[in-house]
C-alpha cells in the first residue's frame, strides 16, 4: 500500500510545481475565460490548467508504468484530446470539430483492443456484440468525455468529481484484482488531478479549461472499462455507470431539456445541476460540496454493489434510481414543471401540462 501511494504523491507534487507556470503561460498567450451571462465567475481567468494535469500524467507514465507499450494507444488518444482542448481554449472550435476529434481519439485505444465484445447475463447466457462492440465502446468513451466537460461549471467541480470517480475506480481495480497497469493509471491520474484541485477549488486561481475536462473525461471513460476488456458480467457494466451517475444524469438531463424546449443539443445554457443548485439558494462553495457528496454517495453505492447479492443489488439500483428522480425533480434540471413524484407525495397536480424553464 505504501508503494501505491508513491505515484499519487509524485504526480501531486509535479502538478503543484507545473500549474503556476501554466497559469503564466495562459495569461501570456491570452487563453483566458471571459465572464458573460452564462458564466458564474465575474473576472477574467486563465484556463489552460488541464495542461498541468496532462504534463503530470505523462511524467507519471514515464516513471511508473513498466511496460509502456500497453498504454501508448491510450496516451496517443489522450494527446489528440489535449490538442483539441488546447485549440478550443485558445481559438474556440465548433462543437462538430470537437466531436469528430473525440471520436478519432477514442478510436485509437478501441482499435488497439479496448472493446467489450460480450456481456454475461445472470442466467449464464452471453450477449455478443460482434461488430457493434467497437461503436458501443467509442460511444461510452465519448459520452463520458463530454459528461465531465459539461459538469465543469463551478470552481473545483470537475476536478473534484473526477477525483472521486478516479479514486473509486482505482479502489475497485485493487479489490477486484484488475491488471496492475489499470491501477497505476488510476493512481497517476488521481495524483495529477488532486494537485490541480489545490489551485482550482473555490476561489479558483486557474480553470482547467476544455483541455482539462476533456482529458479527464476521456481517461475516466477509458479506465472505467479497462478492467473488463473483451467480456464482462452485466452487473460489472453497471458499476462505472453508478460511479459516474452525477455527470451522466447532468448530461442526459441537458439533452432531454433541450429536446423538450426545441433548442439545439449543442447550445449552452444555465440549467445544469450546478446552476440549479445556485438558483435554489446554495452558495458557490456549498453547491460544489453538495455535488461532491452526491458523487461520493453513488461511488460508495458502487462499492457496496460489488459485494451485494442479486436481490441486494437490485434493491440498491432501485433506491439509487429513486434518488436520481428526486434530485431531478427538486432541482428542476429538466423543467420546473417536471415533478411527478413530488406532486404525488404532496397531493398536487401539475400546474401546467406544458414544460417550462
Amino acid at each position: 500500500m505504501k508503494f501505491l501511494l508513491i505515484p499519487v504523491v509524485v504526480c501531486f507534487i509535479v502538478t503543484l510545481l507545473v500549474t503556476p507556470f501554466v497559469k503564466e503561460f495562459a495569461l501570456k498567450i491570452g487563453a483566458v475565460d471571459q465572464p458573460n451571462g452564462r458564466k458564474v465567475h465575474t473576472k477574467v481567468m486563465p484556463r489552460l490548467g488541464g495542461l498541468a494535469i496532462f504534463a503530470s500524467f505523462i511524467v507519471g507514465i514515464m516513471l511508473f508504468i513498466p511496460d509502456k507499450t500497453q498504454v501508448w494507444p491510450i496516451v496517443a488518444g489522450g494527446l489528440i484530446i489535449v490538442i483539441i482542448g488546447l485549440l478550443d481554449d485558445i481559438i474556440r472550435l465548433s462543437a462538430g470539430v470537437k466531436f469528430i476529434g473525440q471520436i478519432i481519439a477514442s478510436c485509437i485505444p478501441v482499435f488497439s483492443g479496448l472493446t467489450i465484445d460480450f456481456i454475461t447475463i445472470p442466467n449464464g447466457n452471453m450477449i455478443h456484440f460482434g461488430f457493434f462492440a467497437i461503436p458501443i465502446t467509442v460511444i461510452w468513451i465519448v459520452s463520458i468525455t463530454n459528461a465531465i466537460n459539461l459538469i465543469d461549471g463551478l470552481d473545483g467541480l470537475a476536478a473534484g468529481v473526477s477525483s472521486i470517480a478516479i479514486l473509486t475506480l482505482t479502489l475497485l481495480a485493487i479489490s477486484l484484482n484488475y491488471s496492475f497497469t489499470v491501477i497505476l493509471l488510476g493512481l497517476i491520474l488521481l495524483g495529477s488531478t488532486l494537485g490541480f484541485l489545490v489551485f482550482n477549488f473555490y476561489p479558483a486561481k486557474i480553470f482547467m479549461g476544455d483541455i482539462g475536462s476533456l482529458f479527464l473525461g476521456y481517461m475516466i471513460g477509458v479506465i472505467s472499462i479497462m478492467g473488463f476488456t473483451k467480456s464482462a458480467a452485466i452487473f460489472s457494466v453497471i458499476i462505472p455507470i453508478m460511479i459516474l451517475a452525477i455527470p451522466i444524469v447532468d448530461t442526459t438531463s441537458a439533452i432531454v431539456r433541450r429536446i423538450i424546449h426545441k433548442t439545439p443539443i449543442t447550445n449552452p445554457d444555465k440549467f445544469h445541476l450546478h446552476h440549479c443548485l445556485l438558483r435554489l439558494g446554495f452558495s458557490h462553495r456549498q453547491s460544489v460540496i453538495l455535488i461532491y457528496l452526491l458523487s461520493a454517495l453513488f461511488s460508495l453505492s458502487a462499492i457496496l454493489f460489488t459485494r451485494a447479492t442479486i436481490w441486494g443489488a437490485s434493491i440498491l439500483i432501485g433506491t439509487l434510481l429513486l434518488i436520481v428522480e428526486i434530485i431531478i425533480e427538486l432541482t428542476g434540471i429538466i423543467s420546473a414543471d417536471y415533478r411527478p413524484i413530488l406532486n404525488f407525495i404532496s397531493g398536487k397536480r401539475n400546474p401546467s401540462s406544458r414544460f417550462r424553464r
